[in-house]
């Protein structure tokens, strides 16, 4: 098998340059749909691949592509967006400080770490000798977080492979993703405890801050608020939407101090935080409907909140709805995306748990995640790490790193599954 240990220092440098755009989605420029920092990244990364000597291809700095071989093709899926900072940081979040052992920056997880690390994977095989069978697509888009225009462009301009990984969930193999809502709903709320009310950054990142001024009706004192004249403010711990039991939801918080002065809110507390009508009991092999309401305003006597659901694998769009329906208050489907659900013992999956129990000693079985991959714009694909069991998860917090150890097991095991999937 290929050494990669000679191009981790490189891989390193290169994780280092990229993590330092600030690729997160901002307003649109002429041929700059997300911005200035995402077309920026996108072209560094296209530069890079091309000083190796691929071919590459940027379509309309929506969305870029790497090609390695020819033959029926193989993606590999990533994205080099990113989710904002936010605050709390105690390294720059765009800095690419190496500090005991762990790279810092946004970005370094997921998932330009990860599409950085696919790219010198693929050198070392190109390097090495080794002709794929197949003709290896690394993809990468600049609007994974919000709303997955790229993949839409690249449908439009190119030929999306049938088959494929992405390196932007967890290890071992994924089989399954579950379904994806993200809803807002329009809560009347006239004369409200408070005259203003804003909460959250992102519908797929947990609330870690809620506000609201002008209150007249004080709750209890509680964990993770502080008071300033007439603004309460609560404080909470940012997860991804899809694993809301990793963070602390500030706008529960918030909520829940007004509910108990306020029957009004405290239906709105019940309906989206202790989950009254049973959303979190729907369940099957690929887990439990989670449900995280992550962002709010107050406008004009309404209280509106979006609201992240990943439900089970094999459920429908249309059973979860009819849950919402029983909510007693509008609401609008911002973002659906299906679930994703393939077979244990296919080739694909086979192939790449073949290659995680290989690499690492380790002998998990292929998983089903709430987390909604690029794996679901293939017919056939699957999340593939680069998150380890068992360790700690800094995807969408603060001082999101990626250990140098991690990232030469990286380089190894994906090597191999490139390798495995196209020889």
């Amino acid at each position: 098998m290929t050494d990669t240990k000679k191009y981790f220092d490189a891989c390193v440098a290169s994780i280092a340059d990229i993590v330092k755009f600030d690729s997160s989605l901002a307003p649109a420029q002429p041929s700059m749909p997300f911005g200035k920092g995402a077309a920026d990244c996108l072209a560094y990364f296209l530069d890079l691949a091309a000083s190796f000597g691929f071919e590459t291809h940027n379509y309309d700095n929506y969305v870029g592509e790497v090609i390695f071989g020819e033959g029926k093709e193989f993606a590999v899926l990533a994205h080099l967006d990113v989710v904002p900072a936010g605050k709390g940081w105690t390294k720059l979040p765009f800095g690419g400080e190496i500090c005991d052992g762990k790279l810092y920056g946004r970005g370094t997880m997921d998932d330009k770490g990860p599409a950085v690390i696919c790219l010198y994977c693929l050198r070392a095989l190109k390097e090495s000798g080794f002709v794929p069978k197949k003709k290896i697509k690394l993809i990468v888009g600049c609007n994974e977080e919000c709303g997955w225009a790229c993949i839409d462009h690249y449908n439009q301009c190119a030929h999306m492979p049938e088959e494929g990984f992405t390196p932007d969930a967890d290890f071992p193999a994924i089989f399954a993703e579950k379904g994806i809502l993200h809803f807002e709903t329009a809560f009347p709320l006239p004369d409200a405890p408070f005259t203003s009310l804003t909460a959250g950054e992102r519908p797929n990142m947990v609330c870690d801050y809620a506000a609201a001024s002008g209150v007249s009706v004080r709750g209890a004192e509680k964990e993770g608020i502080c008071i300033h004249g007439d603004t309460v403010e609560a404080r909470g711990k940012s997860a991804h939407a899809s694993t809301p039991e990793k963070g602390v939801n500030a706008l529960g918080i918030l909520l829940s101090y007004f509910a108990e002065k306020d029957e009004r809110v405290k239906n709105i507390y019940d309906l989206l935080f202790a989950d009254k009508l049973g959303l979190r009991k729907i369940e099957d092999e690929t887990g439990p409907l989670t449900m995280s309401a992550n962002v709010a305003r107050y406008e004009n006597g309404t209280l509106y909140i979006t609201t992240d659901i990943r439900y089970p694998a094999t459920c429908t769009q249309e059973q979860i709805c009819e849950k919402l329906n029983a909510f007693g208050a509008p609401y609008t489907l911002l973002h659906c995306q299906k679930p994703l659900y393939n077979d244990k013992n296919g080739f694909l999956v086979s192939t790449l748990q073949k290659v995680y129990c290989e690499q690492t000693g380790r002998t998990e079985e292929a998983i089903a995640i709430g987390g909604g991959t690029y794996a679901r714009a293939l017919k056939n694909g699957a999340g593939f790490g680069p998150q380890f069991p068992d360790e700690p998860s800094t995807i969408h917090q603060k001082d999101e790193y990626i250990t140098l150890e991690n990232l030469q097991k990286l380089l190894d095991i994906y090597t191999s599954a490139i390798y495995e999937l196209t020889k």
